[in-house]
């Protein structure tokens, strides 16, 4: 599975790089802060939602440590054939103390 960093995802935001960025947290998680720009499909509705997944451009996806998103990657790669995943290391926790500190974490 490949991974990226937080500060690695903004360079390919700033650089204008299609990119897809996926949220798999709750709702309510969600309601609190978000990185913008992102969609948002909850973990446990990915294989309903498949249709909705990029496989034309890399796709990023994230929970608030690492730990759903890191399941929802490995399932998209080993169960979905997607060759284009990214998991954010240290999700939106990350992304929030190394990015945009202004982002609000569940």
């Amino acid at each position: 599975m490949n991974s990226i960093s937080p500060n690695e995802l903004k360079q390919w935001i700033d650089s204008g790089k299609e990119v897809q960025i996926i949220d798999v947290r709750e709702p309510w998680e969600r309601d609190i802060g978000l990185i913008d720009g992102s969609d948002h499909i909850i973990m446990n509705l990915i294989p309903e939602k498949i249709e909705k997944i990029n496989r034309d451009c890399d796709v990023v996806v994230h929970c608030r440590s690492g730990a759903r998103s890191a399941a929802v990657a490995q399932y998209l790669v080993s169960k979905q054939g997607f060759s284009n995943i990214y998991n954010l290391e240290g999700g939106i926790t990350a992304w929030a103390e190394r990015v945009d500190p202004n982002v609000e974490v569940a």
